[in-house]
């Protein structure tokens, strides 16, 4: 086990001034072999910055930007939304790799997806169009049938 008993006293004024000049403790750890030839663990590095009182200099995390709010509005039902509850959803005969069940489904707007649920009855969904996210309806209704669906294969 590595210790401060290990070190003279030049080289442990050369720890101090890394850590001082911002070396965290990987980078101590690190120096310790390259420069005085000591490989050390993590952790009797962890033991050897207690014992010289070793204080790292914490990254202060940038704070959040702000962003101004934006009123988003649902997009009106016309033609081509579709009226409410025109939802389908499918089951597929050999699931999606790494499932236990999935399917598609298409929502009332038109969009449609990949669904499946894992071994751990987890459901995820894969949008046909990227970033798409259906109406908080549109999810309502399809774990409705999704539910009804799964339940009328077993």
């Amino acid at each position: 086990m590595f210790s401060v008993s290990d070190l003279n006293e030049e080289q442990v004024k050369q720890i101090l001034s890394w850590v001082e000049e911002g070396a965290q403790m990987a980078d101590v750890q690190k120096r310790l072999e390259s420069e005085f030839g000591h490989i050390v663990t993590y952790m009797d590095t962890r033991f050897l910055s207690l014992d010289l009182g070793l204080e790292f200099q914490v990254e202060e995390e940038p704070e959040p930007e702000v962003v101004p709010e934006v009123e988003v509005k649902e997009p009106d039902s016309g033609p081509e939304a579709g009226p409410a509850g025109n939802i389908s959803v499918s089951i597929h005969e050999d699931p999606l790799q790494g499932s236990v069940i999935s399917g598609a489904v298409v929502f009332s707007d038109g969009q449609g997806g990949q669904w499946m649920i894992d071994q751990e009855g987890r459901l995820a969904m894969d949008p046909d169009t990227q970033g798409y996210q259906p109406s908080e309806a549109d999810v309502v209704e399809f774990q409705e049938k999704l539910r009804e669906a799964v339940e009328s294969q077993g």
